[in-house]
């Protein structure tokens, strides 16, 4: 069963070494890893997607808990999330198929960003599917080279989550 986990971490340097080494040593793959400033100064927030079933997932929480510069961890499956991801795809589209790649990439509310004399290169957000299903679309214009962030997340505000006041 596939995993996301927010963990909150001191913005110290090596902390996302020490934590991607401690998932290693115990055999815990990690499918993509996204680290970024949060809303706390003096913090990161990682996004680690892995598979594991709940036994696994309570051995990683626990494993991660022991490292000094981990201050929280959140399982987002346990709540609803919205996951997003980058797509950058430089794709094969001389003059003569730029109109047909720039159709496909409408619908997915993609953005051309950058135009050579043989290519387009093609910005995406999204969840994971609708990025693989652009890339399919995208694949016989020739795919030249392929770039992903990785998943962000954040869990949804419910009606039990308080509103900072002036939001």
């Amino acid at each position: 069963m596939r995993h996301i986990l927010s963990v909150l971490v001191n913005d110290q340097p090596r902390v996302l070494a020490r934590v991607a080494n401690l998932l290693g040593r115990r055999n815990f793959n990690i499918e993509s890893i996204s680290v970024g400033e949060s809303e706390e100064p003096g913090l990161s927030r990682m996004v680690i997607v892995t598979n594991g079933d709940e036994r696994t997932m309570e051995q990683v929480q626990k494993q991660l808990h022991k490292l000094i510069d981990v201050i929280k961890i959140q399982d987002l499956n346990e709540h609803s999330a919205v996951e997003r991801e980058l797509l950058l795809i430089k794709v094969g589209a001389g003059p003569a198929t730029r109109m047909e790649v720039s159709g496909i990439v409408e619908p997915f509310r993609a953005s051309v960003v950058d135009v050579g004399p043989h290519s387009l290169m093609v910005q995406a957000t999204g969840e994971r599917s609708k990025l693989d299903a652009l890339i399919e679309l995208l694949r016989p214009y020739g795919i030249k080279e392929v770039a992903r962030t990785g998943v962000t997340a954040l869990p949804r505000g419910t009606a039990k989550t308080p509103v900072p006041a002036g939001s």
